[in-house]
C-alpha cells in the first residue's frame, strides 16, 4: 500500500456553517484524505485544531457511522453525558442513528490532531445545542424547517 504524503494534500480552513455558528470552528484545519487518495466508500479526514477551536458544532448523523483516533495533543470530547479528555491513541466512535451529539474542543495551549472516518449514507442529522439540522443535499435548516442562508461544505 502506498504511503500517503500528508503535506501534499491541501489543508482547508472553511465551513458552511451560518454565522454565528462558524466562529467556533475558525481554528479548524482539515485535509480531506478520501478524495485525494481515491477512497470512495468512506470519508477520512486529518483534522488539526488550534487552541480554542472546536471540531464542529455538537452534532449527530442519522445514516453515518463515525470513528475518531486522536493523534497529537489533547482535546475535550463533549457528548450528552459530559466532557472526556482524549489524548494520543484514544479512540471514540458514534454509530449511525445515535443522537448523542459530539464534538471536540481544543482547550489546551497547543495544537491537537486526529483522524476521523465516516461511512454510510448521508441522510442528514442535527445539532444538539443549537437550532439547526442538516440535510443530505447540504442545506441547513432551523428545526422548524425554515432554511438558513448557508450551504454545508
Amino acid at each position: 500500500m502506498p504511503k500517503v504524503d500528508l503535506e501534499s494534500i491541501a489543508q482547508l480552513n472553511r465551513t458552511g456553517y451560518p454565522a454565528p455558528f462558524n466562529e467556533a470552528v475558525a481554528g479548524r484545519f482539515q485535509r480531506r484524505l478520501s478524495p485525494a487518495t481515491g477512497l470512495t466508500d468512506f470519508g477520512v479526514s486529518h483534522v488539526v485544531l488550534k487552541p480554542g477551536a472546536w471540531s464542529s458544532q455538537r452534532h449527530w448523523h442519522n445514516g453515518e457511522d463515525e470513528f475518531l483516533v486522536m493523534l497529537e495533543g489533547e482535546a475535550v470530547l463533549v457528548e450528552d453525558d459530559g466532557p472526556t479528555v482524549l489524548r494520543p491513541g484514544d479512540i471514540a466512535v458514534w454509530p449511525k442513528g445515535s443522537t448523542n451529539g459530539h464534538h471536540l474542543r481544543n482547550e489546551s495551549e497547543a495544537d491537537c490532531a486526529f483522524i476521523v472516518v465516516g461511512g454510510g449514507v448521508n441522510t442528514g442529522g442535527g445539532y444538539n445545542d443549537i437550532d439547526m439540522l442538516f440535510s443530505p443535499e447540504g442545506t441547513y435548516t432551523h428545526k422548524d424547517g425554515t432554511p438558513y442562508p448557508a450551504k454545508r461544505l
